[in-house]
């Protein structure tokens, strides 16, 4: 009985999970041939064969659409996930070497560059995305400062890791949309992650040629 309970539990896990992307394929793809701001929630609703109601119990808004997803939460990293002893930039540092390890099996190519050039011709979810951004580094300066109000060094260090991140995922998507393979993006992710913390640890000094 138990097992037969949890099963079906799965199998309306499993359901829903592929109602959730058939959605976002549906209106991805609406949005790449026709614009953002020209498609409709209804459109989407009646293409994906769901419910408007349905498809708001998924996507609160349109802009969810497109953006789920987009803000990572780097202060979890810090707090939940870091080793005992282990410090912020080290468990950062070691998140991102394996993100960038990560298999070919775990990025869909063709669907994430069709997310990066829906929101980068539309305004709004340009700023959409850019105030997650902005709430993803306030948490981080949080999750540093640790408790201490007002910590500007907290805030500075948050602001030099977003934007730090911000300019490695730019330079890996730029090198899919050139038709790198994802392996060689990986590949190239994984040194320019090791460049950007070792910059981060060390300042901009430790480039080679820098005078002290």
């Amino acid at each position: 009985m138990v097992y037969a309970v949890l099963m079906m539990a799965g199998l309306r896990e499993r359901k829903k999970e592929q109602t959730r992307r058939r959605i976002s394929e549906v209106a991805l793809r609406l949005f790449d041939e026709r614009g953002y701001d020209a498609v409709t929630v209804n459109e989407i609703a009646e293409a994906a064969g769901v419910a408007k109601v349905t498809l708001f119990n998924y996507f609160p808004t349109k802009e969810c659409l497109v953006t789920d997803g987009v803000e990572e939460d780097m202060a979890a990293v810090v707090v939940a996930g870091r080793a005992e002893g282990r410090a912020p930039i080290e468990a950062l540092r070691e998140h991102y070497l394996a993100t960038a390890g990560q298999g070919a099996g775990e990025v869909d190519v063709e669907a994430l560059l069709v997310r990066i050039r829906v929101i980068g011709s539309s305004p709004s979810l340009l700023g959409a995305v850019y105030g997650a951004h902005m709430g993803q580094r306030y948490q981080l300066a949080a999750a540093l400062a640790d408790g201490r109000e007002g910590d500007l060094t907290a805030h500075l260090m948050a602001a030099q890791i977003t934007a730090a991140v911000t300019t490695l995922q730019e330079s890996f998507f730029h090198r899919l949309s050139a038709g790198e393979s994802l392996e060689e993006a990986g590949r190239r992710l994984a040194a320019d992650v090791e460049l950007a913390f070792d910059l981060l640890e060390n300042g901009f000094k430790s480039i080679k040629g820098e005078k002290s």
